[in-house]
């Protein structure tokens, strides 16, 4: 069966970094990879997808410039590269993996729908 799994959380002071990892059971080589998050009474939020069939991404407006994803294919696996992290960015974090059709529009890459297979969730917390 499909499966992810996200490691690499915890706490950090505000201005801090951390780089969160998701391990995918199947071959990632044609899937959408995204990243998401849900803070405590809020809805689950999109943070950045990145497409398989080029470097396109899609980046929310709250994490641009701060938060990088990546990926390794033959690791079977992506990352989230977090910095300048700030008490708003506390959450539990997914990943996730979409089977997109290629050239999917970068405005679509992170619609959450379409994303089948999820990880678990790892908490990241920032406080001071």
């Amino acid at each position: 069966q499909a499966q992810l799994a996200e490691s690499g959380g915890g706490l950090v002071q505000p201005g801090g970094s951390l780089r969160l990892s998701c391990a995918a059971s199947f071959q990632l080589d044609y899937y959408v990879v995204g990243w998401f998050r849900q803070a405590p009474g809020k809805e689950r939020e999109a943070v950045s997808c990145l497409a398989w069939w080029d470097h396109t991404t899609y980046s929310a407006d709250s994490v641009k410039g701060r938060f990088t994803v990546s990926r390794d294919n033959a690791k079977n696996t992506a990352y989230l590269q977090m910095s300048s992290l700030m008490p708003e960015d506390t959450g539990v974090y997914y990943c996730a993996a979409d089977l997109a059709p290629i050239s999917t529009p970068v405005q679509a890459l992170c619609d959450i729908s379409p994303f089948g297979s999820w990880g678990q969730g790892t908490q990241v917390t920032v406080s001071s």
